[in-house]
């Protein structure tokens, strides 16, 4: 069996990804500045959790030693500051500090979790390009390397869906929306999954760039509507312009947690939609949105998974 290094392993899709692999059978290893965040990757014997920060200098050389392969989940959709730092710290730095220590511990397979529109000659928000950027640096190195760019990842325990849940619960009556004719391609956090297990799988991947779309297209608008209708809840979904949108990002900007920022507003100019079919090339069908909708909701607001199923049954 194979060993993985898998950098943000503890979170929405890393912890899927190493229990997945585990059950296989691989050693994984899951660097992390907060060992209790992956108490629940304790349970799979395979899984060594090491308190380590991935930054500090030869931390990476140290973790790589004698892995078969890596897998970058590291990523960040906001920063703490305005200027791009934050984004270049978290995807184009740390970039380079795998990359070198790959080559110092003699490692040559490495899957990046990317992004729709990472790179884009038209993308302006930091999060687009910084991950373009981190491509580049993949695709110059010595690396066989392989770039998987997802559209929104969904799934129970997700932070998309189940945040619109959330609001729509807070909110009464009628909810404004920013930016709701951006569209995206929702994939299954599984398909995901079996999609990067099938590259670590598959050494004819190496060099290729992948973009990942689920079954089915929807502006953020028919996303949202049909959460409210799932849950049950009577709502009046308002898109906002452009203008407006752009106005509530700046204001939010300075929110604790940025719920939506500037540089959110940015990324959601261009569609989340593939032009080539990723899935397909390893023959992997994706999941239904809108058959997945009600699982992955099932922990929303105060509605059970079954109520949720039977009023989507129109039971």
């Amino acid at each position: 069996m194979a060993s993985y290094c898998i950098p943000g392993g503890t979170g929405f899709i890393g912890s899927r990804l190493v229990a997945h692999l585990a059950n296989r059978g691989h050693r994984i290893t899951v660097p992390t500045r907060d060992p209790e965040r992956a108490r629940h990757l304790r349970i799979q014997p395979s899984v060594k959790i090491v308190r380590a920060d991935v930054f500090a200098p030869g931390t990476l050389a140290s973790l790589l030693t004698g892995a078969d392969a890596v897998v970058n989940l590291i990523g960040i959709l906001n920063e703490s500051g305005r200027d791009g730092r934050g984004f270049r710290r978290a995807h184009v730095e740390l970039m380079e500090a795998l990359i070198a220590a790959c080559e110092s511990s003699g490692v040559s397979r490495l899957v990046q979790l990317s992004a729709l529109n990472a790179g884009a000659a038209q993308a302006s928000s930091h999060y687009l390009r910084s991950k373009g950027e981190a491509e580049a640096l993949l695709r110059k190195s010595q690396l066989d390397w392989t770039i998987l760019q997802p559209s929104v990842v969904f799934g129970p325990g997700d932070d998309f869906l189940n945040r619109f849940a959330g609001l729509l619960r807070l909110i009464p009556f009628a909810f404004t929306l920013p930016m709701p004719n951006t569209r995206f391609a929702p994939i299954h956090v599984d398909d995901l999954v079996s999609t990067i297990t099938r590259v670590l799988d598959k050494p004819e991947t190496t060099h290729q760039t992948l973009q990942l779309c689920g079954a089915e297209t929807f502006t953020l608008k028919e996303i949202v509507q049909m959460i409210s209708d799932t849950l049950g809840l009577n709502r009046r979904i308002i898109g906002m312009s452009k203008g407006l949108s752009r106005a509530q990002a700046a204001w939010m900007d300075f929110v604790p947690g940025k719920p939506f920022s500037t540089d959110n507003y940015r990324s959601m100019l261009l569609d989340s939609v593939c032009t080539e079919d990723g899935l397909q090339r390893l023959g992997i069908k994706p999941r239904s949105l809108t058959a997945n909708l009600a699982t992955t909701l099932a922990g929303a607001g105060m509605h059970t998974h079954f109520d949720i199923c039977r009023r989507t049954a129109g039971r």
